[in-house]
């Protein structure tokens, strides 16, 4: 009698394949890493279905391995493969920044993505296959949670940014955030993989009324979401400059063809009077557009920052937000942060990556320091801190200086309160939402995307962006140094976006939202909740482990 609860035939031990059925694995394996590549951004909107089949081919690939009686080595092996070659197809351009750190991000992050697969099938092997199926979105999502927020976080491959590009079909993310996405992803690829390769005697209609189900209900729902939401909010004129400053040639004192910063200055001067006009509310500069030691205890003693007051005094009513790397100085160990390092002259200090808050000619500065930080690049993690506590990395020592709270810039305009984010912290939806929790009603992001030349990477990082203005329902103002600088809107459209590689100021009226979505009230639910739920499914399996060993062999 059939069982028509399974998703995968009993396993079997075959003779060993020969021809086509030898390489067939690793066809599969090229296939799923090549359709998961194909449908994410930037890839033309519509490829974006293939996500929803694109692991069809490994899960048959896992089922044909466990029918042939292969080792866990075997499979992971296969499985590994898999995840190197999408991590690879989708994130090479890490590489143009640096090819030490291009290819570690690859073959690391692949492997980490082999732990909730081969948790998958251990539960699988011993649970049954109906339980492992279940588990394998909730170990993949609890995966992508601990990666959100741990040191060596690396969410761009998250599976709920797939759908960025055509993000009209998860307009639902105000409720459920971009791991929502993932959640729909994995549904529709198991029932998928269900239909085509299950043991059952039902009629294929009636095997094809789930997943047919899980993937048009959800677009549907996105579809009415999308077609009656309005935009919110009082609005406000705001200008996004694009300086074009080659990061590798022109930005820094150590390049060749270094543009001395007086006259980077005038060139976002410049940019920005030819956009301005008197009801221009504030002004977006990008991530690191001042680019010396700014020390913040003195900062309006600087003649750089003089120079911006005088300025802006020439424009009653305008603000600035820019990007700087600011230094902060601690009078004892005991009042320094746990990433503060100690030099002769200066003492205890921190170096940040920071945004800094102009309110016209006059006002004190406000000053954001970036808090999610790129591993290896601006954090060190925890455990290796002591051993690189006097290597220089680049021109600093250690992690970069970082904050708890995400600070909102609070303009004259009492409508108008900004959330700093800069460029990497635009992929975490859960840190951009506590922004709204304080009362942002406008999302900022300034950023450097010039390090990965003319790549998918800085079309993925606008991309992504989308997705944040619809989980908050909040526009978006983003100023690149190369760049593409864009206004978004509350549905994720992108209405105005500058080219790439060119200097370049737009002007937008933004609406000012003070709603808040389900998502940012609530919090991420989905990864907490999958990560209990692992640890149950992970208790569970070894428990069932420990029963097969101890029952005697037949």
């Amino acid at each position: 009698m059939t069982n028509n609860s399974t998703l995968a035939s009993p396993e079997t031990r075959t003779s060993p394949p020969t021809g086509l059925a030898y390489w067939l694995p690793s066809l599969l394996a090229l296939l799923s890493a090549g359709l998961l590549w194909l449908g994410w951004p930037v890839h033309p909107a519509g490829l974006a279905l293939m996500l929803l089949v694109a692991w069809v081919p490994y899960l048959r690939l896992e089922q044909l391995l466990t029918q042939r009686g292969a080792s866990g080595w075997k499979v992971f092996r296969y499985t590994y493969l898999c995840l190197v070659l999408w991590n690879a197809f989708t994130t090479y351009w890490v590489s143009y920044s640096t090819l030490g750190g291009g290819i570690t991000a690859v073959v690391c992050n692949a492997l980490m993505m082999c732990a909730p697969v081969m948790a998958f099938y251990h539960t699988k092997r011993l649970a049954g296959p109906a339980l492992g199926y279940f588990s394998l979105p909730v170990y993949w999502i609890a995966f992508e949670q601990l990666h959100l927020h741990w040191d060596l976080t690396w969410p761009w491959l998250t599976l709920g940014n797939g759908f960025a590009q055509a993000n009209y079909l998860v307009q639902w993310y105000e409720y459920t955030g971009f791991l929502g996405g993932s959640v729909w992803m994995w549904l529709v690829n198991i029932l998928v993989f269900g239909a085509l390769f299950r043991s059952s005697a039902s009629s294929p209609a009636r095997r094809w009324l789930a997943p047919a189900l899980a993937t048009l209900l959800p677009m549907l729902a996105s579809f009415l979401i999308g077609s009656q939401y309005q935009e919110k909010g009082k609005t406000a004129e705001v200008v996004v400059v694009q300086p074009n400053v080659d990061p590798f040639l022109e930005k820094f004192s150590s390049t060749p063809n270094f543009i001395p910063y007086d006259e980077q200055i005038t060139r976002l001067i410049s940019l920005t009077e030819q956009q301005l006009t008197p009801q221009t509310k504030l002004v977006l500069w990008p991530e690191t557009a001042l680019e010396e030691s700014y020390f913040e205890q003195t900062f309006d003693s600087n003649p750089k920052v003089f120079r911006l007051r005088s300025w802006l005094s020439t424009h009653p009513g305008l603000e600035l937000i820019t990007g700087i790397t600011s230094v902060t100085t601690y009078p004892t160990k005991e009042t320094a942060t746990p990433t503060a390092r100690f030099r002769d002259d200066l003492g205890f200090y921190d170096v940040s990556n920071t945004a800094v808050h102009l309110p016209g000619a006059t006002g004190a500065a406000m000053f954001y320091h970036k808090s999610r930080l790129v591993p290896g690049v601006e954090k060190v993690p925890v455990a290796l801190a002591k051993l690189v506590n006097n290597i220089d990395l680049g021109g600093f020592v250690g992690s970069y200086g970082s904050q708890e709270e995400r600070t909102v810039f609070r303009t004259s305009d009492p409508n108008l309160r900004l959330a700093p984010s800069i460029c990497y912290e635009s992929v975490y939806g859960d840190f951009m939402a506590e922004y709204m929790q304080n009362g942002a009603t406008l999302i900022g992001i300034i950023t450097n995307d010039g390090w990965w030349s003319d790549s998918p990477g800085h079309e993925q990082h606008l991309q992504y962006a989308t997705l944040r203005a619809i989980e908050t329902r909040r526009d978006v103002a983003r100023s690149a140094n190369t760049g593409i600088s864009a206004f978004i809107n509350q549905k994720g459209e992108i209405v105005t976006r500058t080219g790439w590689w060119v200097q370049a100021a737009s002007r937008h009226t933004v609406h000012l939202n003070e709603e808040l979505t389900f998502y940012v009230r609530h919090g991420e639910l989905i990864g907490p909740a999958t990560q209990m739920l692992a640890v149950v499914l992970l208790g569970f399996t070894v428990m069932q482990g420990l029963r097969r060993r101890k029952q005697p062999a037949i």
